[in-house]
């Protein structure tokens, strides 16, 4: 059975489904990986590391596949092409995807999306959506730190003492983390604060301060935050405002999957800022934690730089690649049946009576198998 790895066609995508690294682990279940040229260059993988691994690299390698691998889905373009019974796997975002999940439905195509795979122990390796908030959540400490027009850590010297910065990070998973982690490692005082109560261990466990506010915790399912009334909202936009104001850098990380971002900070509350400030919005893409942040640019609210994030994991393609590419192949290892060690050909076969399976599937067999995305697209009607 053969695999094959897409080119990105999103403007600006740098990331790539399979390094060169992971090929072995696929043609040692028994596939032949064939990758289009040019897949890995953002990446700074060429085709020439793909064909030592062991690939092959050809035109249009999709055509003829059973299973097409990708970071974003495919273009409706390619979906077409595809041979009834091809299986794609990708981030598949269905809520902005209702077009091209009906074209991937009609075209008899079994599609997984990465961002679905349920959170839950036996999936961690198969988290794509983890491990690129991982990515995420150094690369916006980073930005702060160079945009910042002054030292993190603190510094003793002859002439003087120079007090280290401030650093607010809003959401505590695993991008948020991992800011606070980096911020940290920087030399900056950090805190932070999340709506979920078990988050301030965590917090805590970084070596961050908690910013502890009286109000009602909003623990949700599968470690999101459920979704917050307007006046509760409100409410913590007043009790974190002088926490923010005090702030050089504020690095908001707070995003559900599916759903726009939640406002957390007005662009008064960034107005109260200091002179010289920075904040960093990570959701920026997904609507923006803080008002007035464009995705992709930097732009002056009050006397602060507000960055908004746009494809952050993409700014940092070679770890982000190899860690997207170690979910995807532990997923396509999940549904392979193989004699392993180059014994026998690879069979891929889903098992949909698997959690996971099923969990991350939205087509198959010609029909919408994520619930809530058919009935998006169909109603309710059976």
């Amino acid at each position: 059975m053969r695999i094959a790895v897409a080119l990105e066609t999103r403007t600006g995508e740098t990331r790539v489904a399979l390094v060169p690294e992971l090929v072995g682990k696929l043609t040692g279940l028994g596939y032949v990986v064939v990758v289009e040229p040019g897949a890995g260059a953002g990446a700074l993988h060429d085709d020439e590391e793909y064909v030592a691994a062991g690939a092959e690299v050809l035109e249009e390698p999709w055509l003829d596949a059973d299973v097409v691998v990708s970071v974003n889905p495919l273009d409706a373009s390619v979906v077409r092409r595809l041979r009834a019974g091809t299986a794609t796997v990708s981030f598949l975002p269905v809520n902005q995807s209702l077009d091209l999940v009906a074209d991937l439905r009609d075209c008899d195509v079994t599609s997984f999306a990465m961002e679905l795979v349920p959170r839950i122990s036996r999936a961690q390796s198969m988290d794509a959506l983890s491990s690129q908030a991982l990515v995420s959540g150094y690369r916006c400490a980073i930005v702060a730190a160079g945009l910042l027009r002054r030292f993190f850590p603190l510094n003793m010297t002859a002439a003087g003492t120079v007090p280290p910065a401030q650093v607010v990070v809003l959401g505590a998973g695993v991008a948020g983390l991992q800011a606070i982690a980096t911020s940290k490692r920087l030399g900056a005082v950090v805190k932070a604060y999340d709506v979920r109560a078990a988050a301030a261990e965590e917090i805590r466990s970084m070596g961050a301060i908690a910013i502890e506010l009286e109000l009602e915790t909003l623990e949700g399912t599968g470690g999101y935050a459920r979704e917050m009334t307007e006046d509760r909202a409100a409410r913590q936009r007043d009790l974190l405002a002088p926490y923010i104001a005090d702030a050089d850098a504020l690095i908001t990380t707070a995003a559900v999957p599916g759903r726009s971002a939640p406002l957390l900070v007005t662009a008064e509350m960034v107005e109260q800022m200091k002179p010289g400030s920075v904040v960093v919005d990570l959701a920026a893409e997904s609507g923006g934690n803080v008002e007035g942040a464009q995705p992709g640019k930097v732009v002056r609210v009050g006397h602060a730089q507000v960055w908004g994030g746009a494809n952050v994991p993409g700014q940092m393609p070679g770890p982000a690649s190899r860690l997207y590419a170690q979910n995807v192949v532990n997923l396509v290892t999940l549904m392979t049946r193989s004699g392993g060690e180059g014994d026998g050909e690879a069979l891929f076969a889903p098992d949909f009576d698997d959690e996971i399976v099923a969990g991350s599937c939205v087509t198959h067999g010609g029909a919408i198998r994520h619930e809530p995305t058919r009935a998006a697209l169909e109603g309710d009607a059976p």
